[in-house]
């Protein structure tokens, strides 16, 4: 009788196991949270928000989208490093606030190598070199010519100091021997309205939040900062084809705390890049200008670790820091 309770309980135990070892290895089996860093309405929430709903498809739970900005970024990056390495934290970022951040902010409160670990990007996004209607140039060559042959004459927006849209233009006179006032504002949307109210006459803006304007003609397109041409606005070149070594794109990617299990990656990974074959992602995407991008753990990687180099070369070139 004894033996016969004791077989019992030992099969109990087994089955408790079993079914513990299952629940584990079904990732994911609650909500996972998605920090964004960024407001709602951006381009990286409007991403995030479309590949997380796809991914709650795919694996059978909600993705849910938690807006945390400030600092840049900072704010919302610095808590998704302090989340438990267990998949059900996953911050959905850009590269302005993974790759210059570090940079320009003496403590962002986040290192974006040690602190996590890379999923996979999913798209890049233009900036578009835009000047009010009014500016003497109508191309990019005229435009070069009209600065070069007035230096410190002209004055560009940014969202404010070693924003994205700042170092593009830093980048521009450094690559391009140009020589343009910067205009630092609190917010990419009071420089906007001054660039379309003539108060200042060139910004660069990211392709999701100016085409409608561009192609509405209150501004004009002169280059985009990708490497190559974007098939939203095909007539307009890429600065690089006439400023060697230019190139500043905005990607977007996952990431997960650092020691997140690997088989939890690589199931993020795989269904993202399922998700990004998906046909309605792909309209999205064009209607968008986004342009996708599948790159892996690895590349992810790679991709962070060369824009760590390019863009703390240009903040340390133009001295811009953030306390």
């Amino acid at each position: 009788m004894f033996f016969k309770h004791f077989a019992a309980s030992l099969a109990v135990t087994a089955g408790i196991g079993l079914a513990s070892t299952s629940a584990y290895a079904a990732y994911p089996s609650q909500p996972v949270n998605v920090i964004v860093p960024q407001s709602p309405g951006g381009t990286n929430d409007i991403v995030a928000r479309l590949i997380s709903d796809k991914l709650a498809q795919k694996l059978g739970q909600p993705f849910v989208v938690q807006n945390k900005p400030g600092a840049g970024g900072n704010i919302g990056t610095a808590q998704a490093a302090r989340e438990a390495a267990d998949g059900y934290t996953v911050l959905f970022t850009i590269s302005s606030a993974q790759a210059i951040n570090p940079a320009i902010y003496k403590n962002p409160g986040f290192d974006p190598v040690k602190d996590f670990a890379p999923v996979a990007a999913v798209g890049s996004v233009p900036n578009v070199l835009c000047v009010h209607p009014s500016f003497p140039a109508k191309t990019l060559s005229e435009f070069i010519t009209e600065v070069k042959a007035h230096p410190g004459k002209y004055q560009y927006a940014s969202a404010g100091n070693g924003t994205l849209n700042h170092l593009l233009g830093a980048m521009l006179d450094e690559k391009g021997g140009l020589k343009l006032e910067h205009i630092p504002y609190r917010g990419v949307a009071p420089g906007m309205t001054d660039v379309l109210g003539g108060q200042v006459p060139i910004i660069f803006a990211s392709l999701p939040s100016s085409i409608a304007t561009i192609k509405a003609g209150k501004l004009r397109a002169l280059g985009v900062s990708t490497k190559e041409r974007n098939p939203a606005l095909p007539d307009v070149p890429a600065i690089g084809e006439q400023i060697p070594g230019y190139n500043g794109e905005l990607w977007i990617a996952m990431y997960v705390p650092k020691n997140t299990p690997k088989d939890i990656i690589d199931t993020l990974y795989k269904a993202t890049e399922s998700v990004l074959a998906d046909p309605d992602v792909k309209k999205k995407y064009a209607d968008l200008g986004v342009e996708p991008l599948n790159d892996n753990p690895e590349q992810l990687a790679k991709r962070l670790d060369d824009d760590l180099k390019l863009w703390g070369a240009i903040v340390k070139s133009t001295g811009a820091q953030v306390n």
